[in-house]
C-alpha cells in the first residue's frame, strides 16, 4: 500500500527461457503484461540471440530488465541442488549480469535488477553463505545501486541489505507456500497451483489483504511489492492476462518498482 492505502505492485515473470531452436516462454505475450521481465542469463536457459531480442522487446514496452541468474545447470534448467564454491559462484553472478546488461544497454536499457533462479532462489533462502556469494557477485556487477528481487526474510535479502543493496520483495501466484513462509519444494505434491482461478485470486489477495492460505492450511502474511507469474506453465501468457486485469479491477495500481 502506498501513502494513500492504494495498493501497488509490480509484475515480473521469468523469460527468455530457450535455448537455440528450444523455445519455453511466449516472451512477446508476457512483455504485454509484466512490468519487470526476469532474462535467463546463458546458465539455466537463455543464448545470447535470446538474451538480445528479449532485451529489445522489453526496452521497445518499456519493461524492466532484470538479471535472473543460475547455477550453471542447462540440462537441469537450474532446478538441480548445487554445492558452488562461494568464490566461483560470486564470479559467475557478475558474468552472468554483465552479458544481460551489454544487451540491455545495446537495447537502450539498462539491467535494473537481479533474482536469482530455481535451486539458487532456494538455497539463498537459508544459506547464509550462498547469499553472501550472490551479493558479493552483484556488488562487482552493478556497484550499491541493483536491487535483489527476492522471498521476505531471506538470507538473501539480509546479505543484500547489510551490503547497501535495496531490496524487493516477492511473492507468487503459482506457488504453494509453506506455514513459515517460504515456498514449498516442487517436487512436493501441490507445490504448483494449477487451477487460473485459484491464481487470480491468490493474486488478489496477496496484493489487496498481504495473505495466503498456506499448502496445511495455515494463514500466512506475505508482504511483496512484486508478483511472479512463471511463463514456463501451460497458458502462462492467458493467465498472466487475467491476472493483470483481476488486480487492475480490485484497484491494484501497476508499477515496476526499480
Amino acid at each position: 500500500m502506498n501513502a494513500h492505502g492504494t495498493a501497488v505492485l509490480d509484475l515480473n515473470a521469468d523469460l527468455g527461457e530457450g535455448f537455440g531452436r528450444w523455445r519455453l516462454t511466449d516472451d512477446d505475450a508476457l512483455l504485454s503484461v509484466v512490468t519487470s521481465a526476469n532474462v535467463a542469463c546463458g546458465f539455466h536457459a537463455g543464448d545470447p540471440s535470446t538474451m538480445r531480442r528479449v532485451c529489445e522487446r522489453a526496452a521497445e514496452r518499456d519493461v524492466r530488465i532484470g538479471a535472473q541468474v543460475s547455477y550453471r545447470d542447462l540440462a537441469g534448467f537450474g532446478r538441480r541442488a548445487m554445492d558452488v564454491p562461494p568464490d566461483e559462484l560470486a564470479d559467475e553472478i557478475t558474468y552472468q549480469i554483465g552479458a544481460l546488461r551489454a544487451f540491455a544497454r545495446a537495447a537502450g536499457s539498462d539491467v535494473a535488477y537481479v533474482k536469482p533462479h530455481g535451486a539458487l532462489y532456494n538455497r539463498t533462502v537459508a544459506d547464509a553463505e550462498q547469499a553472501a556469494a550472490v551479493v558479493a557477485g552483484v556488488l562487482r556487477a552493478g556497484g550499491a545501486a541493483l536491487p535483489v528481487l527476492g522471498l521476505p526474510g531471506s538470507r538473501l535479502h539480509e546479505a543484500a541489505a547489510g551490503a547497501g543493496l535495496p531490496v524487493v520483495t516477492e511473492a507468487f501466484a503459482d506457488r504453494a507456500y509453506t506455514a513459515a513462509g517460504t515456498l514449498v519444494p516442487r517436487r512436493t505434491p501441490g507445490a504448483v497451483v494449477l487451477d487460473p482461478e485459484a491464481v487470480v485470486a491468490r493474486s488478489v489477495r496477496m496484493a489487496r489483504e498481504g495473505a495466503v492460505t498456506s499448502l496445511t492450511g495455515e494463514e500466512v502474511t506475505v508482504r511483496a511489492r512484486s508478483l511472479c507469474l512463471h511463463g514456463d506453465t501451460p497458458g502462462a501468457a492467458d493467465l498472466a492476462r487475467r491476472v493483470r486485469a483481476a488486480l487492475e479491477a480490485a484497484g491494484v495500481r501497476l508499477e515496476a518498482f526499480a
